[in-house]
């Protein structure tokens, strides 16, 4: 039996991690086992869709993505998932299909968002001693 293409890619947002795992299939797309049309919140659908909808459905047509995602809030999840599809459909073309499929990918990624394909470096600041956050400190007092 032949080996099946697959490719395996991490999408990542703050503290949460999106692993999706995109093989040759016919078009699905799963988050945690569940149809990626039933996350939730409703208004947060669209941003997982948008690599969908800049690529086009035509790429996605012969490819399954299985994501598992742990750690963070909702929108962190949210935003870690759309990554790891950008990340995998572009990864799935430069090792099967070819170079200049995958630097058009690429390319229209980059345009429209780059935090598809780069992953934001920002993370939370730890509290220091002397005050009750990061930067704010106690209140003086002189008397």
């Amino acid at each position: 039996m032949p080996e099946a293409q697959s490719v395996q890619v991490f999408g990542r947002k703050k503290t949460a991690t999106a692993c999706a795992f995109a093989k040759q299939g016919r078009g699905l797309i799963k988050v945690n086992g569940q149809p990626i049309e039933n996350i939730e919140p409703e208004q947060l659908r669209l941003k997982v869709f948008e690599p969908v909808l800049i690529v086009g459905q035509d790429k996605f047509a012969n490819l399954d993505i299985r994501i598992r995602v742990k750690g963070g809030g909702i929108t962190a999840q949210i935003y870690a998932i759309r990554a790891a599809i950008a990340k995998s459909v572009v990864a799935y073309h430069a090792k099967y299909v070819d170079e200049s499929s995958k630097n058009e990918l690429r390319k229209t990624l980059m345009e429209y968002d780059r935090n598809l394909l780069v992953s934001d470096p920002r993370r939370c600041e730890p509290k220091k001693y002397g005050g009750r956050s990061a930067r704010s400190r106690f209140q003086k007092s002189y008397r």
